[in-house]
């Protein structure tokens, strides 16, 4: 009698059980979590984890259970794992309710706020979830403390077929997951639009350097808009570069301009003197000279534009500068017969231990000449028959630096053979000796040279 109650028990228990069995056709979470099959419940999604920059502004993401919380980055978190305050079943589910307190230094005053967190019904059995969060002020960094809900509880037996939200498929292991419709193609997003993936959802964007107008991602003319060059804006797909203008470099942060020290980089830029200017350079010349052409540097000739030389003076210029010079250089007993040409009359006995005539030539050469080279030719301007001509450097070399060539029976070239550096002044006489084949006649006459050396190479 005992065994047959037993059995008849038996059966009904098993009946009861396959009927609460039937009566669930779907499983659900609510908003803010997901089905874990491992441990065949919900579990709390970390949205700070999957939503792309979940808070702006500085602020930083604390997952929440069933949403997230967005606090300063100075925020402390203090996690109270206490059971929740109630729970209550009922037909439609039981509900559970997750406190959190958030304390800031406001200095002496502050904001107090509280709200209550979405909540949802799972259709045909589960939970509701709500979440309460209170903000109060306090002296020291933020504070959370919060109580973590129960996940929602669903039937041990996820065997049936299951109805998913919208945005959602069932996967394999008969559990809801997120379609992406990002991956699958089925979004609707434009050609020139990025699909994002949600949970649930999508969304289209922009890339990076395009705003959208109307259903339309549009290049950004940053250059018009928001202009950071220090100089040259062009606009490029999406972006856009900055250039500098000439005598300008681009900084390291790719925006500014800087200077560019062209006198720096080469050494040859200017004949003289590199002077550096923003943007540009510039070249100048030493007192005596002028700017040609932009670098050289060109003689002025003083004697053609202003000087100081009297009225029985002669200006000569020379390589940066000028000078002044008697119109008449004889001194007895010479007189002047022509320009610069003085002769020592034969009815004078002085003259006859004198050469019979003295011609003042001058000339200039720049400083530092290459050296050996010729600077200037000497020639017989009468000539005699059956005379023999020879010519010398009379006086004026001392230190050796002339040599004179005779290159001709009636002429002569005087060599310059050491280099010269000016401002100098070199007087030098070269004296022609004529004899006849006789030995009868003997006459000589000298061309005095004064050399003026510049005081640069240019």
């Amino acid at each position: 009698m005992v065994k047959a109650l037993f059995l008849i028990m038996l059966t009904l228990a098993l009946v009861k059980s396959q009927d609460t069995e039937e009566t669930i056709t779907y499983t659900q979470c609510t908003d803010g979590y997901e089905w874990d099959p491992i441990r065949q419940q919900c579990k709390d999604i970390d949205e700070c984890d999957i939503v792309p920059d979940a808070c702006k502004g500085g602020m930083k993401c604390v997952n929440h259970y069933g949403g997230y919380l967005c606090l300063p980055k100075t925020a402390q978190i203090i996690v109270n794992n206490e059971q929740p305050q109630q729970e209550t079943p009922s037909a439609e589910g039981a509900g559970a309710a997750t406190n959190a307190a958030v304390t800031s230094s406001t200095g002496t005053g502050g904001v107090a706020a509280s709200g209550m967190a979405a909540s949802g019904a799972v259709p045909g059995g589960g939970f509701v979830a709500s979440a309460a969060a209170e903000v109060q002020t306090g002296r020291n960094n933020f504070v959370i403390r919060r109580n973590p809900a129960d996940p929602q509880r669903i039937p041990s037996n996820p065997s049936h077929r299951i109805q998913c939200a919208t945005g959602y498929e069932q996967s394999e292991h008969n559990v809801c997951q997120d379609i992406d419709e990002c991956t699958a193609g089925t979004h609707n997003c434009r050609a020139d639009q990025v699909c994002i993936n949600l949970r649930g959802s999508f969304t289209c964007q922009c890339p990076p350097g395009y705003q959208k107008r109307g259903e339309q991602c549009v290049d950004i003319n940053e250059c018009d808009a928001s202009n950071q060059c220090a100089q040259q804006c062009y606009n490029i797909l999406g972006s856009f570069i900055c250039q500098c203008n000439q005598g300008y470099e681009l900084s390291s942060d790719r925006l500014n301009c800087e200077d560019i020290d062209e006198c720096r980089t080469s050494s040859y830029l200017c004949q003289y003197q590199c002077v550096n200017e923003p943007g540009k350079f510039s070249c100048m010349c030493p007192q005596g000279y002028q700017v040609v052409r932009s670098r050289t540097c060109q003689d002025i000739n003083e004697c053609e534009t202003t000087n100081e030389c009297r009225e029985d003076e002669m200006c000569w210029n020379y390589h940066g500068g000028f000078r002044c010079y008697p119109r008449n250089p004889c001194q007895d007993p010479y007189i002047l017969t022509s320009e610069n040409r003085c002769v020592c009359p034969v009815s004078n006995a002085l003259c006859r231990e004198l050469p019979q005539s003295i011609v003042y030539k001058y000339m200039s050469i720049r400083s530092d000449r290459s050296v050996p080279s010729d600077i200037f030719q000497i020639q017989a301007t009468t000539i005699y028959p059956n005379t023999i001509n020879t010519f010398r450097i009379k006086s004026g070399n001392e230190n050796r630096e002339f040599y004179l060539r005779q290159t001709s029976p009636v002429s002569a070239m005087l060599v310059l053979v050491k280099s010269l550096s000016g401002p100098r002044e070199y007087i030098v006489d070269l004296e022609m000796l004529t004899v006849n084949s006789m030995g009868t006649f003997r006459t000589s006459s000298v061309l005095r040279l004064t050399i003026i050396v510049g005081p640069f190479s240019f």
